[in-house]
């Protein structure tokens, strides 16, 4: 009923409780007791007991076994019916996302960046035993998720993604060298940086090129998403009358 084992069994000392609980509840009703005497016990001998006074002690009995299933449950019993061995090689993978203001356009649905972030999350949801990791960057660039085969966390940073976590601009080749950083000293076979991008470096200390090179130096391989479309695109532009789309060349 309860599995082959318990994984923490040493919690089953506890249902020692419940017979202690039990004489000490029997031991308050009886000295709650209150006697009256009586000159003769016969007017009461065929007094039938009510329903409440049979069933009196039943919410107690139910309360002292839902604590012993709890204690139970505290345990953990498990059912071990075969067991498998399984290995996997997981890839070490760093995604690089543009924020900058340009991801605004609404050529994508609603826009580009919630288009990437969508791009990212299936692509996050699709792994099993990678570790993954989110850098985010506009005129600069920081890590919004170190690596991890948490998915949930990393999927809960994603979509906390918005724009203006940073100053605007688009500093693609320093995004490159933090993720470098993120993955040079790691021992995984194979190291990846996927950058979802819309535009061309116009910010930061390292030019794409150079960032590049340092991570083939690293044995990093850097696969990169052009988001956006040919052509012009509405943009959301801040005017007296409130926000304004306005056809942009992209």
């Amino acid at each position: 009923m309860f599995g082959d084992h318990f994984a923490n069994p040493s919690f089953l000392y506890l249902l020692l409780l419940i017979p202690a609980i039990i004489a000490y509840v029997w031991w308050k009703r009886k000295t709650m007791v209150t006697e009256v005497k009586f000159s003769s016990l016969e007017p009461f001998r065929s007094t039938s007991k009510s329903l409440k006074e049979r069933f009196k002690r039943i919410p107690v009995a139910l309360r002292l076994l839902a604590l012993a299933f709890f204690i139970i449950a505290l345990a953990r019993p498990q059912d071990v019916a075969s067991g498998e061995s399984a290995t996997t090689e997981g890839i070490d993978i760093v995604l690089v996302l543009d924020i900058s203001g340009s991801m605004l356009s609404e050529d994508f649905s609603p826009n580009r960046l919630e288009a990437a972030k969508d791009v990212a999350d299936d692509f996050v949801r699709g792994r099993v035993s990678d570790r993954i990791g989110l850098v985010i960057f506009s005129a600069e660039s920081f890590t919004q998720c170190q690596l991890t085969t948490d998915y949930t966390v990393l999927r809960r940073l994603l979509k906390e993604v918005k724009f203006g976590m940073i100053e605007d601009g688009t500093a693609i080749g320093l995004a490159i060298a933090n993720g470098v950083n993120r993955l040079k000293d790691n021992k995984a076979k194979s190291k990846v940086m996927i950058v979802l991008t819309d535009g061309v470096n116009n910010r930061g200390e390292i030019d794409p090129i150079s960032a590049a090179k340092i991570a083939a130096a690293f044995g990093i391989r850097v696969y990169t998403i052009g988001v956006g479309a040919m052509g012009s695109a509405p943009y959301p532009v801040q005017t007296p009358f409130g926000v304004r789309r306005q056809l942009v060349p992209v």
